[in-house]
């Protein structure tokens, strides 16, 4: 294999792919675009949760429970009805995803120091968002009786009693628990694999649809320096498609890039050349 030939075919690629604009703005926009839509629409985070209240009570206390949903950032408030029917309705057409019911003998209940219930109404259409919803409506039903235990000890001078066990949680690499942090960093690794046999699937193809390839076979060209030659120039725009992509996750998603770079684009380079080499398999 003679490096003078594999650059003349490189050349020869390299030229090609600037003479066809279309193409060289389709292999550069592409992972822009499928980036920004699939960034924006693929989200696994649940929050500010449309919401709305019918409070039959209408008591300082169910007041103060409706005040712990709508100070949490996972419950967005819509509106307050006067009764059951309209909660339903708007939960049937699609206007909220979670109806709050505090019966009318809410207040009198926790007063006489006895068990009371509260209703959650959850659109169960996308279970994942209705299971999460219900979790955290859960976990601040238990924040609010507590609260209450605590005020009700405190009165019969009892003190605060702290729980045997205290769990200290700590979550690494994703404190935030953002999805975006895990999601965008796939998404560009099934762009660039897409996006890599795309564009050479059709090169050695296209050799034999122009006729070039009956010349290129009786040259002394090796069938070696062919494919690398063919290769090369894809595989720098490939490079230059993860740099976008990269500079996209980081500058415009927020996603933290740590670590060395060198390394990254390293194990990108090397991702990127069996994704060629795949649409090279295909075009041959």
């Amino acid at each position: 294999m003679k490096l003078i030939r594999l650059r003349a075919i490189a050349r020869k690629e390299f030229i090609h792919i600037l003479r066809d604009p279309r193409s060289l703005a389709l292999a550069l926009t592409i992972p822009v675009l499928l980036l920004l839509l699939f960034g924006y629409a693929l989200t696994l985070d649940v929050d500010r949760i449309p919401t709305a209240i019918f409070d039959a009570d209408q008591s300082p206390q169910s007041r103060e429970f409706i005040s712990y949903f709508l100070s949490s950032k996972y419950f967005q408030y819509q509106a307050s009805v006067s009764n059951y029917k309209d909660l339903q309705r708007m939960l049937d057409h699609g206007q909220i995803l979670m109806g709050l019911v505090i019966p009318d003998n809410f207040s009198r209940n926790l007063q006489l120091n006895r068990p009371t219930t509260v209703q959650v109404l959850l659109d169960g259409t996308d279970a994942n968002t209705a299971t999460i919803a219900q979790g955290y409506a859960l976990a601040i039903a238990l924040l609010y009786s507590q609260e209450l235990l605590h005020k009700k000890m405190n009165s019969l001078g009892m003190g605060k009693v702290s729980p045997p066990i205290e769990p200290r949680i700590r979550i690494w690499f994703n404190p935030d628990l953002e999805s975006r942090n895990f999601i965008i960093p796939g998404l560009i690794a099934i762009i660039m694999a897409i996006l890599a046999a795309l564009l050479t699937s059709g090169t050695v193809a296209r050799e034999w649809e122009r006729g070039n390839m009956e010349q290129l076979i009786s040259t002394p060209l090796q069938k070696e320096e062919l494919i690398l030659g063919k290769l090369i120039p894809y595989f720098v725009v490939g490079l230059v498609d993860v740099f976008l992509s990269v500079a996209m996750g980081k500058f415009l998603f927020g996603v933290p890039l740590r670590g060395s770079s060198l390394l990254l684009f390293s194990l990108a380079s090397i991702f990127l050349l069996g994704a060629i080499c795949q649409g090279v398999l295909v075009s041959i």
